[in-house]
């Protein structure tokens, strides 16, 4: 994975799922019209639970432009992560 960009959402296991959710919104309300999530390791099933609660909350305001599965090496360690890319729908 590469540099952070500004449109890009980090998951993590610190912060709860709501706020990744409400994290999307704002950025959808700020002006983007493309979002995208990354999941690394344990915080996998956390982006998929951040996509399904979006999806449940704006339903067909966002769709699912992408979603790529990979894993890399860090410190001589393969860590999976999933990147799901979600676009606005006007």
């Amino acid at each position: 994975m590469t540099v952070k960009k500004p449109n890009e959402i980090l998951i993590s296991r610190t912060k709860r799922v709501e706020d990744y959710v409400l994290d999307v919104i704002v950025m959808f309300n700020q002006g983007y019209d493309e979002v995208e999530l990354k999941g690394v390791g344990n915080s996998i099933y956390k982006a998929v639970e951040v996509y399904n609660q979006l999806k449940d909350r704006l339903g067909d305001g966002i769709i699912l432009e992408k979603a790529d599965i990979g894993s890399e090496v860090k410190d001589r360690r393969r860590i999976s992560y999933i990147s799901i890319k979600l676009k606005r729908v006007y």
